[in-house]
């Protein structure tokens, strides 16, 4: 039943931030050619695959490797791009995630198709059970920051701690951190758009 009230919630969020992103889609048109939309394999509950949804913040041309390894990885990211990382608006579109049950509003993020190491110590710690989030505990404990098994371990502490009210929480939480970008490292964790 909660997952469910999460996927309407979403689909309501949907329509009702439809201007919104309209707007960003405009934006991100009008700097760079190529599509709105950024499409990327991630790891979701029972470590089944699925595609993540984010609006396009680097150019199409850019090397499809993981942005840190990038030389200069902010030559890649477009201004519209930098404004909508900076804001996290680059994941709104996460919420049709939610509204196709792929995600939840609060979860351990989503892993990389390639990132096995977190993948294996997720799966011992039965934090692969969940289904990722677009926000989660190790996000608001240091986000980009955190090294694979201090990210696990906050993910763990959240599978045992859970309830809705720790939910509210993280949420609430994330709006704070992501008005003050704390623990925002450029590009880390994300394969290039």
């Amino acid at each position: 039943m909660y997952n469910l009230f999460q996927r309407v919630v979403a689909l309501i969020a949907v329509i009702t931030l439809s201007p919104i992103f309209l707007v960003i889609a405009i934006a991100i048109k009008l700097e760079s050619k190529g599509p709105v939309l950024f499409k990327q394999e991630r790891i979701g509950k029972d470590n089944h695959h699925f595609q993540i949804y984010k609006f396009r913040s680097m150019y199409t041309e850019t090397p499809n490797v993981p942005t840190h390894l990038l030389a200069d990885p902010k030559a890649f990211i477009t201004k519209v791009g930098g404004i909508l990382r900076k804001t996290s608006l680059d994941e709104l579109p996460q919420l049709w995630n939610i509204v196709k049950g792929d995600m939840m509003f609060v979860g351990p993020r989503p892993a990389l198709y390639n990132q096995d190491d977190l993948k294996q110590l997720r799966t011992e710690h039965n934090v692969h059970q969940l289904v990722p989030g677009v926000t989660g505990w190790a996000q608001i404990n240091g986000r980009d920051e955190l090294e694979i098994p201090e990210k696990v371990k906050f993910d763990a502490e959240y599978l045992h701690q859970w309830s809705p009210w720790l939910d509210l929480k993280i949420m609430i939480l994330t709006v704070v951190k992501v008005f003050k970008t704390d623990g925002v490292v450029e590009g880390k964790q994300e394969v290039s758009k």
